[in-house]
């Protein structure tokens, strides 16, 4: 991980807020988050030097993560839509109950969907992001072989798929949206139930957003976005992904839930 990468995703999330208004509110919290993000990795490689982390087990390590913690809300407070900023606002003023927050959104893995959706959850999931990031980074993982729909670092859901050129065509990819993992997954899958029949799995795309895929299951009612860099080699899946709400809007219209939400809850 280089400092360059989380630059690339700020100027992404720049780029888009220009061209999509709609995003633009999202977009700008998402590159003012991207930043703390960011400075709170550079800390925390300061603090391991060269480590190499042997588990992803265990609670984070509090001590080192949770003085960064009133400075993150305070962001939230002051630069999140209203309904975040609200919870930052109750969360600074509840420092005891920090620990216990940060400690079970870093082992919850299987919370019931609805637990997902909670905005402190998200809070302490996009506080906790950079942290996973750098602890993935430095754990040797064996992705050859394999097949599973969950991350094979930290066991969640997959929040999105990349379509990477491959020859002539593209290859699949799953994307962890906490920790950042990525590996390979069979095309015509559904992650969420293993869905192999193709007339069960329609794929929609929309004009304003054509390299983004919204990959649907008409058996368990779920839906995962892709980004296909083989039609946007400057896409960054990550912000991209958050750019095309109207996308969320019209799959959760046609009863479509999301696999796995993203950070910011959405």
């Amino acid at each position: 991980m280089t400092e360059s990468l989380w630059q690339q995703r700020i100027r992404r999330a720049e780029t888009l807020a220009a061209q999509h208004p709609f995003a633009r509110e999202i977009l700008g919290f998402y590159t003012q988050t991207a930043r703390f993000q960011q400075d709170l990795y550079r800390r925390l490689e300061r603090a391991s030097g060269h480590k190499v982390v042997s588990s992803p087990s265990g609670p984070p390590e509090l001590p080192e993560l949770l003085p960064s913690f009133p400075a993150f809300l305070a962001l939230v407070e002051k630069q999140a839509p209203t309904r975040l900023a609200q919870v930052a606002h109750n969360l600074s003023h509840a420092s005891s109950s920090w620990t216990d927050l940060l400690n079970n959104s870093w082992s919850a893995l299987d919370r019931p969907p609805e637990h997902l959706r909670e905005p402190s959850e998200f809070l302490a999931l996009a506080f906790l992001q950079p942290y996973a990031e750098f602890i993935r980074s430095r754990v040797p993982l064996q992705l050859e072989g394999y097949t599973h729909s969950l991350c094979p670092f930290c066991g969640r859901k997959p929040g999105l798929g990349v379509l990477r050129p491959l020859g002539d065509g593209a290859r699949r990819n799953l994307l962890c949206g906490f920790c950042l993992c990525e590996w390979e997954f069979r095309r015509i899958v559904c992650p969420g139930c293993d869905e192999k029949d193709h007339a069960k799995l329609p794929v929609y795309t929309a004009e304003e957003f054509p390299y983004i895929r919204v990959e649907c299951c008409d058996t368990c009612r779920t839906y995962l976005k892709s980004i296909d860099l083989s039609k946007n080699g400057l896409a960054d899946p990550l912000v991209d992904e958050l750019a095309s709400v109207p996308l969320d809007l019209w799959a959760q219209e046609h009863g479509y839930d999301k696999l796995h939400p993203n950070l910011l809850g959405m």
